[in-house]
């Protein structure tokens, strides 16, 4: 199968979402807002409803669906794992916000991102792919 799909201009960044805005928990998510993203614009945006949630099952979904970027408010060490596996940036303790205005601020770089606020394993890989910024 030949892809002409272009990482480096394309983005599909997943939202997990709960009640129209940012699921805090990863797991609590009703759905995930997907936004296809081209040049830092959003070009579509799709719904994708959660799959039965087993242990890994949420990450390994959303790789099937070429997700290239995750943000997310909390999320679990192992879920983070699965991600990194999958090349996929993780980026986590994002306010609860819109899901659109969340990509909007992703992509002009003023997302806020307070830090994990799931991490029940200890230390682990968890800053991987987080960007921290203090003001």
């Amino acid at each position: 199968m030949l892809f002409t799909f272009e990482k480096k201009t394309m983005k599909r960044i997943a939202i997990p979402t709960a009640n129209g805005l940012l699921s805090p928990h990863f797991g609590g998510s009703e759905y995930f807002s997907i936004f296809n993203v081209e040049n830092n614009a959003i070009i579509s945006e799709e719904i994708l409803p959660t799959p039965e949630h087993l242990t890994g099952s949420y990450p390994n979904f959303l790789a099937e669906q070429n997700i290239t970027d995750i943000v997310v408010g909390g999320v679990g060490g192992k879920a983070i794992e699965i991600f990194n596996k999958f090349n996929i940036n993780v980026f986590t303790g994002a306010e609860v916000k819109l899901p659109k205005q969340i990509v909007k601020d992703f992509i002009a770089g003023n997302l806020v991102l307070t830090g994990n606020s799931c991490n029940h394993e200890g230390d682990g890989p968890e800053s991987h792919g987080a960007h921290h910024h203090h003001h």
